[in-house]
C-alpha cells in the first residue's frame, strides 16, 4: 500500500516505526446493540492532528473512495518501469538476433541455447508491457474490484515462456550436442565469443537500469535491496531484474563452454553450459510462477504493514477490541481491508456510524492503496478476545522473523 509523502511510510503507505503501543486487553464488557457500517462513508480523519467534526456520510452501501494519491504515485511507478521494460526489450531484440546468427555460423550449441533465452526474454517483454496496460483498466460490473492482479497474471505467463522457449530449448542443445560429438572447425567460435561479449554488455546495461529502479524502491521502503527484491510489490520489475540476471549469467556460461571448448576439442563442456543455461532458466521460471501464483489466489499484505494496520484500529478510542483483520493484494496499488471490531459500550446507532466514518477516512488518507476498506461491527465473545490477543501475538512474532532476515540481508 502507499500513502502520502507527508508521513514517513515505506513506498506502500505503511509507516515504518509504530505511532502507536499495544493497547492492554480491555475487561470483556457489554455495549450497545450491533450497527452495520456504511462501506463509503468519507468524513473527518480520527487522527490526533485532525478536529474530531465528521462530515456527513455517504450512501450505505458503497465503497470507500480513494482521494487519487495512491494512483498517481502508482502510474509513476509504471511509467519508471514501462521505461526499464523498453530498455530492456530493445536490448534482448538486437541480442537474440546477434546471438541467433552468430550460433548458426559458429554451430555453437551454447550460443544457440543464449539465443533462444534472449527470445524468450523478448517476448515476455512484450507481455510484461501488455500488463501495465490492462492492469490500469477501471473497475466495472464484472471486475468490481479493479484489473490489478492482470498484472500478476502477464507475469505468470512469461514465467512459463521462460521455462519453455528458454530452459526446455537450452536442454535439448546440450543434449544435441553431446549427441553429435566434437567438431574440430572452430573457425566460426571467434565470432561467436565476439558477439557474446557484446551481449554481456548489453545484457549488463539493462541490469544496471533495473538494480536502479530497484535500489530506488527500496530507499522509498527504507529498507534494504535484498529485503525489497523479497518483498517488493511489482512483478514487473521483478521479472524484467530476473531475466536480466539470468542472462548476464547465462552469457558467461556460454563464455566459458565455448572457450573450453575451443581449448580443450571437448563438446561437453559447452554441452554443460548448455545444461547448467537450461537449469538456470528453469529455477527462474519455477521462483517467478510460485510468486505470482500465491498474488493471483489472494495474498495477504507485508506482516509488518498487517501489524500497523491493527495497532492502528487498536489505538481508536472508541474501538474495544479488533476480533478480525484481513487483507489481499489486489493489486501493485490497490488493497482490500476488511476488519471485525468491537466498539466500546454506550454508543447508539448513529454514533456507530459516526465513529466507522471517521476510521475508515483515516485509514484510507494514512494508505491511500487501501481502497476497499469494510468494517464490521460486532459483538466480541470471552472467545474472541482469546482469538485476538493470539492472533496478535502470531503477527507480532512473524513481522520479528521478517526484521530478523532484513537485518541479515
Amino acid at each position: 500500500m502507499s500513502r502520502s509523502t507527508t508521513h514517513s511510510s515505506d513506498r506502500h503507505g505503511t509507516p515504518r516505526t509504530p505511532h502507536t503501543p499495544d493497547p492492554p486487553d480491555p475487561p470483556e464488557t457489554s455495549r450497545a446493540p450491533d450497527a452495520q457500517e456504511t462501506p463509503d462513508a468519507q468524513d473527518a480523519q480520527d487522527t490526533p492532528h485532525a478536529p474530531d467534526t465528521p462530515d456527513a456520510p455517504d450512501t450505505p452501501g458503497s465503497d470507500h473512495e480513494p482521494d487519487g494519491s495512491g494512483a498517481r504515485q502508482g502510474q509513476g511507478q509504471d511509467s519508471r518501469t514501462a521505461v526499464t521494460v523498453f530498455v530492456a526489450l530493445g536490448a534482448n531484440l538486437v541480442i537474440a538476433l546477434a546471438k541467433a546468427v552468430g550460433g548458426i555460423f559458429a554451430g555453437s550449441p551454447a550460443l544457440l541455447s543464449e539465443a533462444a533465452h534472449s527470445v524468450a526474454d523478448s517476448l515476455n517483454e512484450v507481455f510484461l508491457l501488455a500488463s501495465l496496460k490492462r492492469s490500469r483498466r477501471a473497475p466495472d460490473d464484472r471486475h468490481p474490484f479493479g484489473y490489478g492482479k492482470e498484472r500478476y497474471f502477464w507475469a505468470l505467463l512469461a514465467a512459463v515462456g521462460i521455462f519453455v522457449m528458454g530452459g526446455c530449448f537450452s536442454f535439448f542443445q546440450g543434449a544435441e550436442a553431446l549427441s553429435a560429438g566434437s567438431s574440430e572447425d572452430h573457425s566460426g567460435y571467434l565470432v561467436g565469443l565476439a558477439v557474446l561479449g557484446v551481449a554481456l554488455i548489453a545484457e549488463g546495461s539493462s541490469l544496471v537500469r533495473a538494480l536502479v529502479q530497484v535500489r530506488g524502491h527500496a530507499r522509498e521502503a527504507r529498507r534494504g535491496m535484498m529485503a525489497e527484491l523479497r518483498r517488493g510489490d511489482d512483478p514487473t520489475l521483478r521479472t524484467v531484474l530476473a531475466e536480466d540476471s539470468t542472462a548476464c549469467l547465462g552469457v558467461v556460461f556460454a563464455l566459458l563452454g565455448m572457450w573450453l571448448h575451443m581449448v580443450t576439442g571437448q563438446v561437453v563442456y559447452e554441452a554443460t553450459a548448455s545444461f547448467l543455461i537450461g537449469a538456470l532458466l528453469v529455477y527462474v521460471a519455477y521462483r517467478l510462477a510460485r510468486e505470482s501464483r500465491g498474488r493471483l489466489i489472494g495474498e495477504a499484505i507485508d506482516p509488518v504493514q498487517r501489524r500497523e494496520l491493527r495497532r492502528f484500529l487498536e489505538a481508536r478510542p472508541h474501538i474495544d477490541t479488533v476480533t478480525t483483520l484481513l487483507t489481499m493484494r489486489l493489486g501493485n496499488d490497490s488493497t482490500l481491508v476488511a476488519a471485525r471490531v468491537d466498539l466500546v459500550p454506550g454508543l447508539d446507532s448513529e454514533e456507530v456510524e459516526e465513529v466507522l466514518v471517521r476510521v475508515k477516512t483515516a485509514m484510507a488518507e494514512l494508505w491511500p492503496h487501501a481502497d476497499q476498506i469494510f468494517l464490521d461491527v460486532t459483538d466480541a465473545s470471552a472467545k474472541d478476545r482469546a482469538k485476538a490477543r493470539a492472533d496478535r501475538q502470531a503477527l507480532e512474532e512473524t513481522v520479528a522473523a521478517v526484521e530478523r532476515e532484513d537485518d541479515g540481508a
